[in-house]
């Protein structure tokens, strides 16, 4: 019986019924470069073209009468697709209801022909020597969380508190604690010939986590992974981190697809963080990538963090995480201020504005402040409503106290603005946002330096002089010796937000601002009480994960259950929850929420929400995978009058499910 070799590939495309192995003849002239992983041309039929996908594994096909068709190219000789990196996407992709092509398409970075060909002609990689003196530092790190080492070592899955402070390097780069842990953890990993992946938020932390690692490791052993280096420089960083060569891959949320040799570590850092949730399709979070990714390719997973996340703090009550406490205890010095007396009193009270001005003889001083800008909201001067636009109702801003509001939807001037509640025309400031609090605080402490932190205002380190820096969350840059004092304002405005975990989020913004100041310096949260305010003066953000989770358990919110969003097409929708019903039988009657019509849509789309425990999980993601396939396949066939129509989509696990 005659056998012929036969290339299964997985094509690169978004339609989901096309998310598969297909089969293709390898022609004899292509016999030694079409091996798995490489980029390769093939035709689709369907389509009536030649397409691009990966080579995902070679066969022999026994049925010598089938016919296939052949390979059309084998694009790179480069396999950029490893075995390991095709069974975490296609697991990852089955778990969320999604293509894996599309989870391939944010872990390889496209092809940069003169970078390759610049790479295969330099040397191979070699590993990286760790000397004994780099091992005991690392070690003497990790040494105080008296059980981190072994627990790294044993491939572990690990969440630990990070330590609450500052350091600065041999270079005077001033990086938080937490980035020289993880440097360690690295450098141990190497020692033992293992590579490590630590996934970052933002560039700032990458940046700060970069020069910890450049303090301590060989240039060559760091590979920096992120959107934001230019193509060719990405693509030669993906074809380092395929080398057998150990490293140490640092990036953002992609970065947690980095398919380096023997990963004996992957790290995330503040997995609260939103910028590590994925919101391009099938939405994977880092933090599930990462745990799916420990099953199945073993080493070790590190969660650090200044708070807990209530998906982390559910693994760790269910065992699945080990907590790794440290030996001291540390935490910093929080004052709960009460706001100051009276409608028209200043926005900070007299006991955390003698603390501001007693540091300020000492060193910097951070504000944090919830907006960026002038006066991001305004309200009419008689009434009290907040001024809408009036050519598109949106909201009215001041720029600054001089020029005239503006919409920040339009950017229309308000040029003979009327109220329409009371038909007033006089506007009043409703808000204080960085520049204005940085105006206030300027006149209230004069001859002293005003710095503004903020996006339109980056700032990534503050010296050891005496200056007030005015940030917004998450933009707060590390000073030269910590900060002799932070305040915390506008924190009971932050939890007015509209959102199931505004207090999870606060929490971590205060925790993260509180941990850059020098130890023993105080830090006022300025007039904000309850749960989320105690946790952060008691430094006990795992206990206040704890009571998030057992209020959530009763509502069958996340993260306590999973949660799907289906959308599209009436119709479309109730096929979806009738498969569900029916294949999914385990599922209890208030399962599904919905459907309901998703505004603005002119009634055209519905909504509805899934519940399931993780116990379901895979039942109901390959259902509701199914029928986005179907609704997908219908939406091609021909309709009366040629136009398109919307397809279903899916999204498991909204952290923040809103209809």
């Amino acid at each position: 019986m005659s056998t012929r070799r036969v290339a299964r590939v997985l094509v690169d495309s978004p339609l989901p019924q096309l998310d598969r192995l297909f089969d293709y003849e390898i022609p004899t002239e292509l016999a030694d470069t079409a091996v798995p992983g490489v980029r390769v041309k093939v035709p689709l039929r369907s389509a009536g073209r030649v397409i691009e996908g990966y080579l995902v594994e070679v066969g022999k096909a026994a049925d010598a009468d089938r016919p296939l068709s052949a390979v059309d190219q084998v694009v790179s000789p480069v396999p950029v697709l490893p075995d390991r990196l095709y069974r975490l996407s296609r697991r990852l992709a089955d778990r969320a209801a999604g293509s894996a092509g599309h989870i391939l398409r944010l872990a390889i970075p496209r092809r940069m022909v003169r970078a390759e060909k610049t790479f295969l002609a330099a040397p191979t990689p070699v590993a990286p020597v760790i000397s004994a003196e780099q091992l005991r530092w690392a070690q003497d790190v990790l040494a105080a969380y008296p059980t981190l080492a072994g627990s790294l070592d044993a491939a572990a899955r690990c969440a630990v508190d990070a330590p609450p402070r500052t350091l600065t390097l041999p270079d005077g780069t001033v990086v938080g604690a937490w980035a020289v842990l993880l440097t360690a953890a690295a450098v141990v990993n190497l020692a033992a010939g293992r590579s490590a992946v630590l996934v970052v938020p933002d560039h700032r932390d990458q940046d700060q986590l970069a020069a910890a690692l450049a303090a301590h490791l060989p240039t060559d052993a760091v590979v920096r992974d992120d959107a934001r280096r230019p193509a060719p420089a990405r693509y030669a960083a993906y074809l380092r981190i395929l080398a057998d060569a150990p490293c140490v891959v640092i990036g953002n949320r992609s970065a947690v697809y980095a398919p380096a040799a023997n990963t004996g570590l992957v790290a995330l850092w503040d997995d609260g963080d939103p910028l590590l949730g994925e919101p391009l399709s099938p939405g994977v979070h880092a933090r599930d990538a990462a745990l799916l990714r420990q099953e199945l390719e073993g080493g070790a997973l590190l969660f650090a963090g200044h708070t807990r996340t209530t998906e982390v703090e559910r693994l760790v009550g269910i065992g699945w995480v080990r907590e790794v406490p440290a030996t001291r205890r540390q935490s910093p010095r929080v004052v709960l201020s009460p706001p100051a007396d009276g409608p028209g009193s200043a926005r900070i009270p007299s006991s955390a504005f003698t603390a501001v001005r007693q540091a300020l003889a000492d060193g910097p001083v951070l504000v944090q402040v919830a907006r960026p800008g002038y006066s991001p909201v305004m309200v009419c001067a008689d009434c009290r409503r907040p001024a809408r636009c009036a050519h598109c109702t949106g909201p009215l801003r001041a720029r600054n106290a001089r020029t005239r509001p503006d919409c920040a939807w339009c950017g229309r001037s308000s040029v003979g603005w009327r109220c329409t509640n009371c038909e007033g025309t006089g506007l009043r400031l409703a808000s204080a946002g960085s520049e204005r609090t940085a105006d206030e605080l300027g006149r209230a402490f004069p001859n002293t330096r005003v710095i503004i932190a903020d996006a339109d205002h980056p700032v990534l380190q503050v010296d050891a002089r005496p200056a007030l820096v005015v940030a917004t969350r998450g933009a707060e840059p590390p000073a030269d010796g910590g900060y002799r004092a932070v305040l915390l304002l506008d924190g009971e405005r932050m939890l007015l937000a509209d959102d199931l975990r505004i207090g999870e989020f606060c929490l971590r913004w205060w925790s993260n601002a509180a941990a850059l100041a020098t130890p023993g310096a105080p830090v006022h949260l300025v007039g904000v009480t309850g749960p989320a305010a105690r946790a952060l003066a008691t430094w006990t953000q795992p206990a206040y994960a704890r009571t998030e989770l057992a209020e959530r358990a009763p509502l069958k919110m996340p993260p306590t259950v999973r949660v799907a969003v289906v959308e599209g097409p009436p119709a479309s929708v109730m096929q979806a929850l009738a498969a569900v019903h029916t294949d999914v039988p385990a599922l209890p009657e208030d399962a599904i929420l919905g459907p309901v019509r998703v505004p603005g849509t002119d009634d055209t789309l519905e909504r509805a929400l899934v519940r399931f425990d993780y116990a379901s999980g895979a039942a109901v993601a390959k259902t509701l995978r199914a029928a986005v396939v179907a609704d997908a396949v219908r939406a091609r066939r021909p309709r009366r009058g040629g136009a398109a129509r919307n397809t279903l989509r899916v999204r498991v696990d909204v952290p923040d499910p809103d209809l």
